[in-house]
């Protein structure tokens, strides 16, 4: 027997955001987008940036080193190259909220100047991962076409130019490839998370749905003991109403069958109260009598008889005395936990216990042991103790479900039960 507590309305991220890219933090917040602020930059983000502009002066400083060996190079050209690989390094800051437009604002930038090429392959790596295919699709298809272009025009003094070619496209695919597979991670920890959030949703609405409907089971209930009730009210009022001559003792008798139907009657109405009733069902005049307490020595033979192993231990001397709503309640989570055992622990031994007294209350206690093997969940599982719950509390009492310390279940319910 097991149960599934209702749904909690989802949270926002818990864990400690700065290890995680803003971008995605941005996108897991649930009142980022409704608000149009902006990802702030997280402590990863900072070290990741400042990283990836280190490299990029690492690397541009290294080109511009290799800058007098080209032959024929006038200084001018170094020149400009030297300032645009240094704008282009300043520009990494801007690569997270604009990655299309620098990176086409690169293309020119990556063929003018050979200092430019680390930062050039930082913005290729960023809007591989901040942006869809598309784009890393046609950017990056410029930036390889004009490849064997750059070099043919400005050689390498070392290297063959199939060889370096051949390198820089490679180098190219190889940033493009890891970028998408970083932004992949991304999407899928995006795709679960919205997926757990409408398990959650309909987590909570199945709960809410299975409190209303035992509410409503429950109103029906009341309904057609309410209408017994004030139906017997009814007729011995008229017979006194037709009858003024009757004899004395009658005339008693049936006041005190007034007076007794009324109470009961009251007793019903103040569990009815803030009940929503829905409309009665097609089959609803063709109701039975709902069982009470003293009907659960019925339902354990019942259980046995379907082959369940089941100790029944009542310790209440009179089952009939036991006010009528209470006993009805008493019987529901019997049959309703008997039911659970069934289903999530078949094979052990289910005790139930049903001990009270006028004035201090009556107390179900349903256990079970771990079943021996492991039982597949059941869909759905948790629903009836929530109409259980819903029930003992309506009637004044209360109810506690949960794990036993040797791997059980066990489910107590306390109902109140008026003395004399």
């Amino acid at each position: 027997m097991s149960s599934d507590e209702p749904a909690r309305a989802p949270q926002e991220f818990a864990g400690r955001r700065w290890l995680f890219p803003s971008a995605l933090m941005h996108e897991l917040d649930p009142d980022a987008e409704s608000s149009g602020r902006r990802p702030r930059r997280t402590a990863r983000d900072w070290v990741v940036d400042f990283s990836c502009f280190l490299l990029a002066v690492v690397l541009g400083l290294a080109a511009a080193d290799a800058l007098p060996k080209e032959a024929g190079l006038p200084h001018s050209a170094a020149v400009l190259d030297q300032t645009l690989g240094a704008l282009a390094c300043g520009a990494l800051w801007l690569r997270r909220r604009w990655p299309v437009g620098l990176a086409v604002a690169m293309i020119p930038f990556g063929f003018l100047s050979n200092t430019a090429g680390g930062a050039a392959m930082v913005v290729v790596f960023t809007l591989a991962v901040h942006r869809p295919f598309r784009y890393v699709a046609w950017i990056g298809g410029v930036d390889l076409a004009l490849l064997p272009l750059f070099y043919w025009l400005r050689p390498d003094p070392e290297l063959p130019f199939a060889g370096v070619v051949a390198f820089s496209v490679l180098l190219t695919v190889s940033l493009v490839g890891w970028g998408m597979f970083v932004r992949s991670k991304r999407q899928l920890m995006l795709s679960l998370r919205d997926r757990a959030r409408r398990a959650e949703t309909e987590a909570r609405l199945r709960a809410e749905q299975a409190q209303r409907l035992a509410r409503e089971a429950i109103a029906r209930e009341m309904h057609d003991v309410l209408a017994h009730r004030l139906t017997l009210l009814s007729v011995h009022a008229g017979a006194l109403e037709f009858r003024p001559d009757a004899p004395r003792e009658e005339i008693a008798r049936a006041a005190g069958v007034i007076r007794e139907s009324a109470h009961e009657a009251l007793q019903d109405l103040r569990e009815i109260i803030g009940v929503l009733r829905a409309g009665e069902s097609d089959d609803a005049a063709g109701s039975r009598p709902q069982p009470t307490l003293a009907a659960l020595d019925a339902l354990v033979a019942e259980c046995r008889e379907a082959g369940m192993k089941v100790t029944l231990d009542q310790r209440v001397t009179d089952p009939a005395a036991v006010p009528a709503s209470v006993g009805r309640t008493a019987y529901r989570i019997a049959q309703e936990t008997l039911t659970n055992a069934r289903k999530h622990a078949p094979g052990t031994e289910v005790t139930v216990q049903v001990t009270g007294t006028p004035g201090s209350g009556l107390t179900v206690t349903v256990r079970n042991p771990a079943p021996e093997s492991d039982v597949p969940p059941v869909p759905g599982s948790g629903q009836g103790l929530i109409g259980l719950t819903e029930r003992a509390t309506l009637t004044g009492g209360r109810l506690e479900h949960g794990a036993t310390a040797d791997g059980g279940f066990e489910v107590r319910g306390w109902l109140p039960w008026g003395g004399d």
